[in-house]
Parts: structure tokens; sequence; C-alpha cells
């Protein structure tokens, strides 16, 4: 995670942006479409590295990484490299915005509309109980290393259920779809933008409602997730003298249905990323020839 580990690096004179780039594949498809771009329209190398959330702040912030292309908000962070060191930089809106929440399958709330509100999940305990779940019903979770508030809501509204991580988004979408071809009821942790929710239609089940403040200490957090305009960060040497690539980056912003068009074709039709991006970008010109410009 050097610049040194690029492969790229000993290129004479070669152009290099490292991006840092998430594990789920709404980030995948940023990265893809920016790193194809900068490639064929602006003549950079490419070079890609994936790092869990608050590693990628610290990988940024020293420069190992030039950008970071989701985020989903960490306070923290920001407040020690954007406004205390300055050695992270706003790259702008991503022009998505972000929403994590708890979700039961559409078909299980149609014949059971009052699930849709927290203080019934209880009752419905028994029919999400699961193998892994210990007695309880199951919450179902992404990857341990996904920053969530889920053990902790469970605990302070006093529920019946227990978190059970699938390990990765991956993982989590086999799982959601099994449930799905068996019509079986599941409650999981799931987020928008996500191509998911086309194949697999689900309704969020409404927490108590988020007020600004009400997430602030970890351990009494009992307030539902907030929604978040996804925003861009880059490495503040990088902002300044990046020329075009930095000039670029700061420029790219699409859509949660344009995300989620290159994000399906990842995913489901297990095209690479390079693939994906050259498919978007060749049907999406006038989306992206103001970023390159």
């Amino acid at each position: 995670m050097t610049r040194q580990s690029s492969p790229y690096a000993a290129a004479q004179g070669a152009k290099t942006v490292t991006l840092s780039v998430q594990s789920w594949v709404g980030a995948q498809a940023n990265t893809a479409v920016a790193s194809y771009l900068l490639e064929q329209e602006l003549g950079y190398r490419v070079d890609t590295v994936q790092v869990d959330e608050v590693p990628a702040w610290d990988a940024l912030s020293q420069g190992r990484v030039d950008a970071i292309l989701e985020d989903w908000g960490h306070p923290e962070q920001e407040k020690r490299y954007v406004e205390g060191k300055k050695t992270i930089t706003p790259g702008g809106d991503l022009g998505v915005t972000g929403h994590i929440g708890w979700f039961v399958p559409t078909y299980f709330a149609e014949a059971h509309p009052d699930v849709t509100d927290w203080k019934n999940l209880d009752k419905y305990a028994d029919q999400l109980r699961t193998p892994e779940s210990r007695g309880k019903g199951q919450l179902l979770g992404g990857s341990p290393s996904y920053i969530t508030h889920d053990k902790a809501l469970v605990k302070n509204l006093s529920l019946d259920f227990e978190v059970v991580f699938a390990g990765s988004e991956a993982a989590q979408i086999t799982q959601i779809k099994q449930f799905a071809k068996e019509h079986k009821p599941f409650l999981t942790y799931w987020y928008e933008p996500q191509w998911l929710f086309e194949r697999v239609p689900m309704t969020e089940v409404k927490l108590p409602e988020y007020t600004e403040g009400c997430a602030d200490d970890p351990q009494k957090v009992a307030c539902a997730y907030p929604h978040t305009p996804l925003q861009k960060f880059l490495n503040t040497r990088f902002a300044e003298s990046g020329g075009k690539a930095a000039d670029f980056l700061k420029k790219f912003h699409w859509t949660k249905t344009q995300q989620n068009e290159v994000s399906l074709m990842i995913a489901e039709e297990k095209l690479s990323p390079q693939q994906a991006a050259k498919k978007w970008v060749e049907r999406n010109e006038n989306v992206w020839k103001p970023w390159v410009e």
C-alpha cells in the first residue's frame, strides 16, 4: 500500500493515480468508472487499493492513496485530518445519498404490515430465528469491518435479536437471495444505493427517528441511521498538484441509478469492473464528458 508497490511505480514519467476502493460493489463501481476514464481519456495509470473504512483515511492522509470516492461519514477522521492536520481536502459531493437501515422482504411486510415498526419486531422473533442466532431472532449483518450501530441498537431497544454477520457483502447477498428463493422471512442490515433491491424488493423497518447527535455515543445509540450525502476526499498534496486527475475526481458526480447500473453489471452479470465501466462509458458520454474537460 505504498507508491513503490504500484505496478507502475517504476515506469519513468508515468502519471499514476492511486484510488482507495471499499469492499462493497457500489464503491467498486465508482472506482471502475473513474479508473477507466482516467486511463482512456486522460492518459493516467491507475492503481487501486482495497482498504477498510477507517484505515483508508490514514492511508489518504499519508499519501499512500490519492482519493476516496465514497465516504459515508467519519466525523472523527474529518476533524483530525481535514480540520486539524489539513492533510486531507474535501473533494465534493459524489451525487449519491446513502442510507443504512434494517429491512425485511416486501412479501413479508405485505403479509405482516406491523413488522415495519421496530416496536413490533419481537412479535416476529420466533419466525426470524436461525441456527446461528442463539435462540433469538436473527438480524443479518454484512462484514464485521463495517461501521454499524446494530449491536448497540438491539441492546438499547431491548430487542430479542442477535446480530449474525454473513462475513462480506457478497455472502450477505447470497443469504438474502436464498431466503427470497424459499420465500422465508428475514431481517437484515442493508443500505441504499444497492442493486439488490431490483432483484429482491425490501421494505425498511422504521427505527426511532434520527436526530442530530443521537448517534454520537456508539454505546448509547438508540435511533435510526441518517441519510448521508456521500462525499469524496483527496489527499491535500494531490488535490493541489494532481493536475487533470485531481480536477477530474472533483468533477466526478453521478446518480444512484447510474451507480447501480454499473454495480449490477459487476455483481449480477459478472462483468469485470473494467468491462462494466467500458460498457457504461460507451452509453453515457453526455454524463462523463464534462468531467474530463
